[in-house]
């Protein structure tokens, strides 16, 4: 249990049986009322953004999530392998909870594996990773660096847009927020 003044960001806080963390957090003191902490929430798991609005002095329950750096290391059926640097203990966490971030996933690859009560809660990988891309058409005589784009498909089996000049074989640098082309990158 926390009160409202051990707010803090990045506190994750149980809800109705869901884990919020504080993204943001105000205390706000009118001339008349009582004192009151404006916060803004994320769903640790659907990443929906709400406000939410507590009293001053409000107990609220709390929960820990343990963020460690791990290493990917295969895919085992659905499931996703990880192992702990540290302890060498090695978790499957299911296709589901790795979701989007597959895409990005290389072997041997670092992510930051986020567990509650021992739960997975989700996988964070870097902002940004380089894969090489495995197939696309050939550029067309006269293409340039602007404009148009063309789809890629990566080494891990995502397609994303790439710019016309790109061919099969380049490294690239890639969002893995959004799946975004930021830029070749060279030797």
């Amino acid at each position: 249990m926390a009160s409202t003044a051990d707010f803090k960001n990045g506190l994750v806080l149980k809800i109705e049986g869901q884990l919020w963390t504080i993204v943001e957090f105000q205390h706000v003191k009118p001339g008349k009322g009582p004192a009151f902490v404006r916060t803004t929430l994320k769903n640790v798991l659907s990443g929906k953004v709400v406000d939410k609005t507590f009293n001053a002095g409000v107990k609220v329950d709390t929960e820990t999530v343990d963020k460690r750096d791990m290493t990917y290391l295969y895919k085992d059926g659905a499931d996703f392998v990880f192992m702990d640097g540290d302890t060498y203990d090695q978790i499957h966490v299911p296709g589901a909870t790795v979701g989007t971030a597959a895409n990005f996933l290389l072997e041997n690859q670092q992510a930051t594996v986020a567990q509650n009560n021992g739960t997975v809660l989700y996988i964070e990988l870097p902002a940004s990773v380089e894969l090489t891309v495995q197939h696309t058409d050939p550029g067309l005589q006269g293409d340039r660096s602007t404009g148009g784009t063309k789809p890629a498909t990566l080494e891990t089996g995502a397609e994303i847009q790439v710019p016309l000049f790109l061919n099969t074989g380049d490294r690239i640098k890639v969002d893995t927020r959004d799946g975004r082309y930021l830029g070749r990158v060279s030797g």
